[in-house]
C-alpha cells in the first residue's frame, strides 16, 4: 500500500481533524495525496505546511450541497482521474460528499483495486431527523456502503446504523473510533491564564462568560443562546463565539437587535482555542446535530463544564447535572435556565468541570491512533483481523 489519496470537500479539514492519520501512513512508508476543494476554506489551510510534509495536493471543484450536479459531476472525473494518474490503492474519505464521489470513483476505478475507507462524521439520518433525509440519505449510504471496504463511525447510534449495511467484502469492517482525537493534556488549566487572556480579551473577572467554538452555520445554532442571554436580562453575561461562517453577520444583527450587542463578541477564526477556552466560565453547544463534537470534548478536557443540546453526538459524553446541563427540548426557556443554574453555582461548575475533564480521556488521542493504526495496517494486509472493532 504506497499510494494513498484522502478526500474532504472542505480543503481545511484535513489540517483541522486529520493530520494525525497523515502522520500514521507516512509512518508505513505511503505516498500521499490529497484531494480537496482549496477555494472552500472554512478551517484555515496551509497549503505549503502540507507540501513540506510531503503531501501532493490536487484542487477538486466539490461542492458540500447535492444542489450543485454540475460541479459535483466536474469533482467526479477529476477524481476519477487522480486514482488512475497516481495509481491510488488506498482511499480515504471524508465528509458526505467527499465519501459519494471518492467512493464511486473507486467503483469506477475498479481496474485499479483501489481499497476504500470512508469516515462517517455523522450520518445525515439519525433518530429524530426530517423523513426527507431517511429517504434520501439512508439508500444513498446503504448502496455507496457496497463499495466499502472500511466504514468507520465516530458515535454508537452511527455504528448501529452501519451494523445493518452490506459491505463490499464479507470480512469489510465496521469500526467506532472516539471521533478525531483529542490531545486532552494540550487543554489542561494553567493557573495565570483566565486572567491574562480575559484581560486581553476586555472581559471582567466578575464577568459570566459562555464560550462556543465552530463554524457559524443554522445547525450550529447559536441563536438559541443570544435570545437565552436576552430573556435573563443579566448585564453581568458574556457570549463569545470562535469560528467564521455565513451566519456571522447574522447573529451580530441579531445581538444588537436583542439589546445584547455589548454582550456578545464574534472573534472569528482562532488558533489560540487552548488559552480561550481557559478564560470561560462555561461551554455552550447548542447545535440541531453533531456526529460528535470535537470543540465540546476539547472544552471539557480544560475542565469546562457544558450547556448543550440533546443529540447523538453530546450523548457520548454529556450526563446532565455532572458534566453540565442538557437541554433535551432545544427552547430558549431550557437554555436560560440553564445559563442561570450554571452563572449561580461555582462550586457546581468546580464539580463539573472535575467530572468534564475526566470523561475527556476517553476521547484522546492516543486512542483514536490506537485504532486507525490497526485499521490501516488491516487495509494493508498487514494484520490478518481488527480485533475489538467497535
Amino acid at each position: 500500500m504506497k499510494k494513498v489519496l484522502i478526500i474532504t470537500t472542505i480543503s481545511g479539514f484535513l489540517s483541522q481533524f486529520e493530520m494525525n492519520d497523515a502522520k500514521i501512513l507516512k509512518d508505513m512508508g505511503c505516498e500521499l495525496c490529497y484531494a480537496s476543494n482549496f477555494r472552500n476554506p472554512v478551517y484555515v489551510s496551509d497549503k505549503e505546511e502540507l507540501k513540506r510534509r510531503g503531501i501532493k495536493l490536487y484542487q477538486i471543484d466539490i461542492e458540500k450541497s447535492p444542489v450543485h450536479p454540475v460541479r459535483n459531476f466536474k469533482a467526479f472525473l477529476q477524481i476519477c482521474k487522480i486514482i488512475r494518474s497516481e495509481k491510488i490503492e488506498l482511499l480515504h474519505c471524508h465528509n458526505p460528499m467527499g465519501g459519494a464521489l471518492g467512493r464511486l470513483a473507486a467503483a469506477v476505478c475498479r481496474r485499479q483495486k483501489v481499497k476504500v475507507i470512508y469516515t462517517a462524521h455523522g450520518f445525515h439520518f439519525y433518530k429524530g431527523a426530517p423523513w426527507i433525509n431517511w429517504l434520501l440519505f439512508y439508500p444513498a449510504e446503504a448502496l455507496l456502503a457496497r463499495v466499502t471496504d472500511c466504514l468507520i463511525t465516530i458515535n454508537r447510534e452511527d455504528y448501529e446504523m452501519a451494523s445493518a449495511f452490506r459491505l463490499r467484502k464479507k470480512k469489510g469492517m465496521r469500526v467506532q473510533i472516539p471521533g478525531v482525537g483529542v490531545c486532552t493534556q494540550q487543554f489542561r488549566k494553567e493557573p495565570n491564564c483566565r486572567s491574562a487572556m480575559r484581560q486581553r480579551l476586555g472581559i471582567g473577572e466578575d464577568v459570566f462568560y459562555i464560550l462556543s467554538v465552530g463554524e457559524l452555520n443554522r445547525n450550529k445554532n447559536h441563536e438559541v443562546i443570544l435570545r437565552a442571554i436576552a430573556k435573563l436580562g443579566n448585564p453581568g453575561i458574556h457570549y463569545g463565539i470562535c469560528g467564521k461562517g455565513e451566519r456571522a453577520e447574522y447573529l451580530g444583527r441579531l445581538a444588537e437587535e436583542l439589546g445584547i450587542g455589548r454582550q456578545f463578541t464574534l472573534f472569528g477564526f482562532r488558533r489560540d482555542i487552548p488559552d480561550m477556552l481557559q478564560c470561560a466560565d462555561c461551554f455552550a453547544f447548542p447545535s440541531k446535530r453533531e456526529g460528535l463534537g470535537i470543540a465540546a470534548i476539547e472544552a471539557m478536557a480544560g475542565g469546562i463544564p457544558l450547556i448543550t443540546s440533546d443529540c447523538r453526538g453530546t450523548r457520548e459524553y454529556m450526563a446532565d447535572g455532572v458534566t453540565g446541563y442538557v437541554c433535551a427540548g432545544g427552547t430558549t426557556e431550557e437554555y436560560a435556565k440553564a445559563i442561570s443554574l450554571m452563572a449561580e453555582e461555582a462550586e457546581g461548575r468546580r464539580r463539573m468541570g472535575r467530572a468534564c475533564m475526566e470523561r475527556a480521556e476517553k476521547f484522546d488521542l492516543q486512542e483514536t491512533d490506537r485504532i486507525m493504526r490497526k485499521v490501516y495496517r488491516r487495509m494493508a494486509g498487514k494484520e490478518s483481523a481488527y480485533p475489538g472493532a467497535g
